[in-house]
């Protein structure tokens, strides 16, 4: 039979992508005591790797398909198939940052300020090259962890960190220099896999019905029933993704509407909906929208 051997992130997105992977029709189970996780799909062999180190097995062929952030594959310059970007986290649909820090009552104000300075991160290549690339000689150092406090106690000059909403930053008392990198979750191929028509196959498979469940993120379907003289008022305040869905009742002059929202609209709009006429309104969330 043949076999997929898909990647995991283990860390702070592991959660965040097993409940992406069950929206989309998957159920993985994670085990405390093993790095193989359970799917309900014979097909696909289940690994937990670091994101940071993800990359790297998907060019070797140790995993024939991963998720992990467009910073580490390029911190580790790998050579893969970038198949679906796919945008989700714990606080955000947003794309992270990457960006350089320093303590809010230091004098550097620009990134030529760092000239012969030290700086600590995660992201030591990608942060080497970027400032090389821009004539700035610095003196960049890897960072274990508790990296904001290297900079807080002045161990360092200024870090590069990563951040979603940049709330952690400012806490912690610092200050935002520049951003270097917006990075976000990619689904990644290894290239030689990618040349097999079955595996080929089953990864675009999985990267439709991911980015169909991501697409309904905070979508929801709102139905109603509306008179044939107030169809009108209704569909013109209706927003939806192309066209709402009308439909007869039966032997009734008045039709089903059926249509696609976005989650925050709804508490407005269905007192506006009852008013106009709309009668018998449901709302319902959606797993995937393709």
């Amino acid at each position: 039979m043949n076999r997929l051997k898909l990647g995991i992130p283990k860390g702070s997105l592991e959660n965040a992508t097993i409940e992406l992977f069950r929206k989309s029709g998957w159920k993985i189970q994670v085990s405390s005591r093993n790095y193989f996780p359970d799917i309900d799909d014979n097909e696909i062999t289940c690994t937990l790797v670091r994101a940071q180190e993800m990359s790297r097995y998907v060019e070797n062929g140790t995993l024939d398909v991963g998720l992990t952030g467009k910073d580490w594959i390029m911190e580790n310059n790998s050579d893969v198939v970038v198949v679906a970007d796919l945008i989700y986290s714990k606080v955000s649909q947003k794309p992270a940052r990457w960006v350089l820090v320093v303590k809010e009552n230091s004098p550097i104000k620009k990134l030529e300020d760092l000239k012969g300075k030290k700086i600590s991160t995660e992201l030591v290549n990608f942060t080497k090259n970027y400032f090389a690339g821009r004539n700035i000689p610095v003196e960049v150092e890897f960072s274990w962890g508790a990296t904001e406090a290297k900079v807080v106690e002045e161990l360092v000059d200024a870090i590069v960190e990563v951040t979603e909403t940049g709330s952690t930053i400012r806490a912690n008392g610092l200050r935002i220099v520049s951003e270097l990198m917006q990075t976000n979750t990619q689904l990644i191929a290894n290239k030689n896999g990618w040349k097999d028509p079955w595996k080929k196959e089953k990864i675009e498979q999985i990267a439709l019905l991911l980015k169909g469940a991501l697409q309904a993120d905070g979508m929801v379907v709102l139905k109603m029933n509306v008179p044939k003289d107030k169809l009108q008022g209704v569909i013109d305040i209706l927003p939806c993704l192309n066209a709402p869905t009308v439909s007869n009742l039966y032997q009734k002059d008045w039709f089903s509407v059926e249509t696609v929202i976005s989650e925050a609209k709804v508490r407005e709009l269905i007192p506006r909906l009852q008013k106009l006429g709309a009668e018998g309104i449901i709302e319902y969330s959606l797993n995937k929208v393709i």
